[in-house]
């Protein structure tokens, strides 16, 4: 107990003592005695309290009843004390009216600290009984009466404090139900301090109280303040530390939790990323995904004759091969065909195994020095030596875990150069490339999903990031081709809309890493213009827009690309028709009678007059981006279709 419960307790223990005193001198009224006995009650269950553990956020409402409660008795008692002569004050009748109120309010306090009382003592499950009172709840006090739901709060959160493992995970369990529930209760959670006992027991509970705090926690994270205050109480080291240990399940509630953090909260980014976070998730992901990661390994899952090899060793292997002038097999080597769709796409689709094989045969390091088998330690990704514990996981639970690794990882990568770095560095891409492909296994999560939005956020920040894009989206980097393989083979599909827009986003973004003999991408993009869902297709203008984008230094190859692609009579059907995306497809439009005004299909499409009703549209011309692109482009497209039709 702190200092400040003891000055909390010490007001209303003088407090009652006075009023037992006086209300007890040489007075034999009925009404006197009573309230001498509450007071002297009152005094004993306080000094009770004195030298307990309290629970001090109920304490101090209860403690602040109890004085008030007690002021009124003390007033009751002193005119008992002071009005009257000995005599007087047995026989004649004291003016009292407001007593039974008072003593009402003296049972109301008894009742309260003897509930807290409760709350705060161990009782017999301290030793490790397992008392099934100790399920039962407390009672409702009365300064909960307005509000019941702050008793179960407090009820639960004190079994955190005082009960034996199975009653703080249960108590953990409901409080995530409460939390779950209503935002409300989240924040009461919150403000009653809740949250440390929730991390303690994330740190030292039973695996079912350690998975259920840190459900908890995650689902108390609701917006930027919440986690604020989860973030002080140093939340983010437990959760790096929950991560290194099983069990899986325990494992894939942190990540989920983490990912509920960095949705609500961007500063649990860079104590994430301190913590070693980001290695963890990674290590999660690339289990059972690669056999082996460059910096954050994992158990190989094969024969235990079957020597490890690191994925660094893909990256060594096809980077060897291009500086020996392709001396490695060609049959090892990605697709390099112009063209996406038709009899590339089955050798497309078998593109990951090709690069994971190739790098596996590799021995070589980059100076040419074999890599002896068994160099390094075979560690699982949770820090643990050995396979067993990943191993004696149900397939359900390990696809789980890998779900939320990367939804975890998309969330922390989003907008943060540092965890993108990190993310980039361990080669994950080859990972998320890998899981694009293989997706669920049929475990019904959301796998893929979050890959294609963890690719997604890093290529956002890689779009802005020079350092970033030419490190780990160069043309020549293995995962960055394996990544770029599967987003087309996802756009070329195009049978999932909330897989697709995450893969257009991405291709976009990626517009400046392209060199000018790959010209696989445009086509399939320039398709989603056609009669696709209002979102689809307005990703797909966008990323055009930075492909054909002056920034782009491609851009007049885009640009042809997009007309010959038959983009340019969607557009114009866009701008007249499109709604949302009017203005989207104005500026690619724009872009394009920049860049190659003097195409015929652009005459044939009418994009001269589009341009002109356009201009004419106050709604449109009031986008900064159009003012500032309409009239030159206007003005190049009358220039050179009129030379034409000269």
């Amino acid at each position: 107990m702190g200092e400040g419960v003891k000055a909390m307790l010490a007001k209303p223990i003088q407090l009652a003592d006075q009023v037992a005193k006086q209300a007890g001198w040489q007075c034999f009224r009925a009404e006197c005695m009573d309230l001498r006995s509450r007071a002297e009650k009152l005094a004993a269950l306080l000094r009770q309290a004195a030298r307990a553990e309290l629970y001090e956020r109920p304490a101090a409402r209860i403690m602040a009843d109890t004085v008030r409660a007690l002021n009124k008795a003390a007033g009751m008692a002193a005119r008992c004390f002071q009005s009257h002569s000995r005599l007087r004050r047995f026989f004649t009748l004291n003016p009292v009216s407001g007593l039974p109120r008072t003593l009402a309010m003296l049972d109301t306090a008894l009742e309260d600290v003897a509930w807290l009382l409760r709350i705060s003592s161990p009782h017999a499950d301290a030793g490790g009984g397992g008392d099934d009172d100790d399920y039962d709840l407390h009672g409702l006090p009365n300064i909960a009466q307005n509000e019941p739901i702050l008793f179960l709060i407090w009820d639960h959160i004190a079994r955190l404090h005082t009960g034996n493992l199975a009653a703080r995970a249960d108590a953990a369990h409901n409080l995530a139900s409460l939390a779950r529930d209503n935002p409300h209760f989240a924040k009461l959670i919150i403000e009653e301090d809740g949250v440390a006992p929730l991390v303690k027991l994330l740190k030292d509970g039973t695996d079912d109280g350690q998975e259920a705090a840190a459900t908890a926690l995650g689902l108390l994270a609701r917006d930027e303040e919440s986690v604020d205050k989860l973030l002080l109480s140093g939340v983010c080291s437990v959760f790096a530390a929950a991560l290194k240990v099983p069990p899986m399940r325990v494992q894939a509630a942190v990540a989920e939790s983490v990912a509920a953090l960095a949705h609500h909260n961007q500063k649990c980014q860079d104590l994430l990323a301190q913590t070693n976070a980001v290695r963890h998730l990674v290590g999660h992901l690339a289990a059972g995904t690669i056999q082996e990661h460059s910096r954050y390994y994992v158990a190989w899952t094969g024969s235990r004759n079957m020597n490890m090899t690191s994925l660094h060793s893909v990256v060594l292997a096809k980077t060897l091969s291009v500086h020996q002038g392709g001396s490695g097999s060609p049959a090892n080597e990605p697709p390099s065909s112009s063209e996406y769709p038709g009899s590339q796409q089955q050798a497309g689709k078998n593109q990951m195994q090709s690069v994971v094989q190739s790098a596996m045969a590799a021995k070589t390091t980059a100076n040419g020095a074999t890599v002896p088998p068994g160099c390094r330690h075979q560690l699982t990704p949770n820090g643990s030596s050995g396979r067993g514990s990943r191993e004696a996981e149900d397939p359900a639970t390990k696809a789980h875990m890998k779900a939320m690794a990367a939804k975890a990882l998309w969330k922390l990568a989003r907008g943060h150069v540092g965890v993108c770095k990190s993310i980039t560095e361990s080669r994950a891409l080859l990972c998320f490339a890998k899981l694009l492909e293989q997706g669920d296994g049929g475990a019904g999560t959301d796998l893929q999903f979050y890959s294609a939005m963890a690719i997604m956020e890093i290529t956002r920040v890689a779009e802005h990031n020079l350092a970033l894009r030419q490190s780990a989206f160069k043309p020549s980097s293995p995962a960055a081709k394996a990544v770029v393989e599967q987003l087309l083979r996802i756009v070329c599909k195009g049978d999932d809309d909330d897989l697709l827009r995450p893969c257009i986003t991405s291709l976009g973004c990626l517009s400046r890493t392209f060199t000018a003999s790959e010209t696989r991408v445009v086509r399939p993009l320039v398709e989603l213009l056609d009669e696709r869902e209002l979102p689809v297709t307005k990703e797909a203008v966008v990323a055009l827009t930075k492909f054909a984008c002056t920034e782009n230094h491609l851009h007049v190859s885009h640009c042809k690309a997009i007309v010959d692609g038959g983009g340019a009579r969607h557009l114009v059907q866009l701008v007249y028709l499109g709604d949302q995306v009017q203005i989207e497809a104005l500026i690619l439009l724009c872009y394009i009678a920049l860049h190659v005004p003097e195409n015929e299909e652009l005459a044939q499409a009418g994009v001269l007059a589009v341009l002109l009703w356009a201009s004419k549209q106050p709604h449109m011309v009031q986008d900064l981006r159009v003012d500032a692109l309409l009239p030159d482009a206007k003005g190049r497209l009358e220039l050179f279709q009129s030379r034409a039709s000269r």
